[in-house]
C-alpha cells in the first residue's frame, strides 16, 4: 500500500486539535496581513542609495490594540496546542518511520476526508 492510500485511526482529540490549530492559524494569518509593518507608531524609511538592495516602507501607525491583544492570545493558543500533538499517546503506536507521514495525514485530514467524499 502506497504512503498516500494508508489510513490512520487518528483519536477524535487529535483530530479535534488540528481542527483547532487550521482556525487558529487562519485568523492569525487574516489579522497579520492587514497590519501595517510596524507593531509600534514608527516613520517611513528608506535604504541609503548605496544599499545592496533598494528598500522602503511608508510610516507606520503602528498596530490597534485590540489587534495586538487578539493575536497574542491566537498564538499563545498556538503554542498551547503543540504538545498536544507531539505528546498524544497515538504516536506511540505508530512506527517511528512511519510518524511524519502520519503526522502530514494528520495535518491534512480535511482535505482527504473532502476528497474522499467528492
Amino acid at each position: 500500500m502506497a504512503k498516500d492510500e494508508t489510513v490512520y485511526d487518528f483519536p477524535k482529540a487529535l483530530l479535534e486539535a488540528q481542527d483547532e490549530l487550521d482556525e487558529v492559524r487562519g485568523e492569525l494569518r487574516k489579522l497579520l496581513k492587514k497590519q501595517p509593518w510596524s507593531v509600534e507608531p514608527l516613520p517611513a524609511w528608506t535604504t541609503h542609495e548605496n544599499a545592496w538592495r533598494a528598500s522602503s516602507h511608508p510610516d507606520s501607525p503602528g498596530w490597534d490594540s485590540a489587534d495586538q491583544h487578539r493575536i497574542g492570545k491566537l498564538r499563545a493558543r498556538e503554542v498551547e496546542l503543540a504538545p498536544l500533538f507531539t505528546g498524544h499517546s497515538f504516536w506511540k503506536d505508530i512506527a517511528p518511520e512511519e510518524r511524519t507521514p502520519a503526522r502530514d495525514h494528520l495535518k491534512h485530514h480535511r482535505e482527504r476526508r473532502t476528497a474522499v467524499a467528492a
